[in-house]
C-alpha cells in the first residue's frame, strides 16, 4: 500500500473562536475512523513556537532554512490502496477542519 501525506498550511485554518470545539471534534473523528480502518499511520502539526534549523552535512547547525522553505501548519500520514482512497480521506479531513488539504505520495522506498 502507498503512504500519503494530508496536509494544511495553518493560515488555510481560519475557524471563529465559537466554532473550534467543533473542528476539534469533528477532526478527531475522522482520526478515530481512519485508525478504525486500519489506514492510519500518524498526524500531528508542526509546533511553530520553536524554530527550525539546518543541519548541515558537516554536522553544523544553523538558523538559516532552504531558501522558500516553509512547513508549518496539520498534517496526516495515511496508508491506503489506491489514490481515489486517499482522495476520500482527503476531503473528509478537509470537512472536518473546515479548510482545504494538500495531498501528496510517497514515493516507495523498499529499505524503509
Amino acid at each position: 500500500m502507498t503512504k500519503y501525506l494530508i496536509s494544511f498550511p495553518s493560515e488555510a485554518m481560519v475557524v471563529a473562536e465559537d466554532d473550534f470545539p467543533a473542528v476539534v471534534a469533528d477532526s478527531h473523528a475522522v482520526i478515530e475512523e481512519a485508525k478504525a480502518a486500519g489506514v492510519y499511520v500518524f498526524g500531528g502539526g508542526i509546533n511553530e513556537q520553536v524554530e527550525p534549523v539546518q543541519v548541515s552535512s558537516d554536522g553544523a547547525v544553523s538558523p538559516e532554512l532552504y531558501p522558500g522553505s516553509q512547513l508549518k501548519g496539520g498534517f496526516t500520514v495515511l496508508e491506503v490502496p489506491t489514490r481515489e482512497q486517499a482522495v476520500e480521506w482527503a476531503r473528509k479531513i478537509a470537512v472536518a477542519c473546515r479548510c482545504a488539504q494538500e495531498l501528496r505520495e510517497f514515493q516507495y522506498d523498499p529499505a524503509s
